[in-house]
């Protein structure tokens, strides 16, 4: 199958763009697009996020109810991509699209837009003459349009933190094997600290191990929502780089991942068998706010541990519940596990009162009366 389209050729330093237009029928041709989706259970494929059919939906009805009057119109164009070198005649200003041999392009930005016209077009036939512009980049390999779709939607709209964050890390693992395109400078220093790519390999690591207190109780990029999540990666991810992957925190020295995961999950272990119950009840020391109040103390409580080198449940627990047992009277019912129990008090604190909480807890860690574990400094 051909396409001849009138084009513009744009040269953007290395990048060659083509601007044309495509009607609806030309979207609905067999291998004319696909997306790249990331998958939730493989973070080295896919960088698209899910689709959101409302959204698609929505744009439809726009477009079906505005056909009516003649007063259809989306001026934004979408941004297609091939890694392979597109036929241009000069002289014609003619894009000639051979799908046989080019192959379905990628949608690096724009599948709501194309899904939402597919969608009207099934409703209503005729818009299948709906014109839509389109940018369509040439020579662009996997890594290339992952960072152009990260650049587009980073700098030009919201895109999910978390799907931002697994393109991020998978740029880290690749800065050293693969040409990766300019990127702006935040992004960038965000690619070189790699800070995203290890704090997934914890997330990633705490959610998936069978004995582990988070064992699929995260929500990962583009996964559905399920019965079990209680928080989402983002969330997960950002206390992680907040208070963990920091100087102060002792857990940095550790080189070994294996050991870095296994003190973690013994860490949360630890506070899962002083503050959860065995009743059915939701509690939020799975949810943001425990997440945030156990990070910040974190490093306190590691410093007591490498003394001794001693990781052990046991012992993180000997110290927490002697931590516990020293706090203010007002606090005393951090160690209840009703208390931590959704629709408790720990419902009813923010950010700002766990930090406050997390501030008493670290001097009551290292407080002279808390020589739980035999490790008072």
């Amino acid at each position: 199958m051909e396409l001849k389209k009138p084009a513009v050729k744009i040269k953007q330093g290395n990048l060659v763009l083509y601007t044309t237009s495509f009607k609806v029928s030309d979207l609905l041709l067999n291998n004319f697009y696909q997306v790249d989706k990331l998958d939730s259970n493989d973070s080295t494929s896919g960088f698209q996020r899910v689709l959101d059919m409302n959204r698609a939906k929505k744009l439809a009805k726009y477009i079906i109810d505005a056909w009516e009057d003649q007063d259809a119109y989306l001026p934004t164009s979408i941004f297609l991509a091939t890694d392979k070198k597109l036929k241009y005649d000069e002289s014609k200003s003619e894009l000639c699209i051979d799908l046989d041999s080019i192959g379905s392009f990628n949608v690096v930005d724009g599948q709501h837009r194309i899904k939402g016209l597919i969608h009207a077009a099934q409703e209503k036939p005729e818009i299948k003459d709906f014109e839509i512009i389109a940018n369509i980049a040439e020579g662009l390999d996997e890594v290339s349009q992952m960072c152009h779709f990260l650049i587009v939607d980073t700098t030009q709209k919201a895109v999910d933190k978390s799907v931002e964050q697994q393109i991020i890390a998978r740029l880290s693992s690749m800065i050293d094997l693969e040409d990766i395109p300019t990127l702006p400078k935040w992004i960038q220093k965000q690619v070189l600290k790699g800070e995203d790519k290890e704090a997934l390999v914890i997330v990633n690591y705490l959610n998936n191990e069978p004995d582990s207190p988070w064992y699929q109780k995260i929500r990962m990029a583009n996964e559905d929502k399920k019965e079990s999540t209680t928080i989402n990666q983002n969330s997960f991810v950002q206390s992680v780089k907040m208070y963990l992957l920091t100087s102060s925190n002792p857990l940095m020295a550790v080189s070994d991942v294996n050991k870095r995961n296994g003190i973690l999950k013994n860490y949360w272990k630890a506070i899962t068998e002083l503050l959860v119950d065995d009743t059915e009840a939701e509690t939020v020391v799975f949810k943001t706010i425990g997440v945030e109040l156990f990070s910040i103390i974190s490093a306190t409580l590691f410093n007591r541990l490498f003394v001794n080198q001693d990781f052990r449940v046991e012992t993180i627990k000997g110290i927490l519940h002697g931590a516990m047992q020293n706090l203010p009277s007002d606090l005393l019912s951090l160690q209840d596990p009703d208390w931590w129990k959704s629709g408790g008090g720990a419902s009813n604190i923010n950010k700002g009162a766990a930090r406050k909480f997390a501030h008493e807890l670290n001097k009551a860690i290292n407080s002279p009366a808390n020589t739980s574990g035999n490790l008072l400094l």
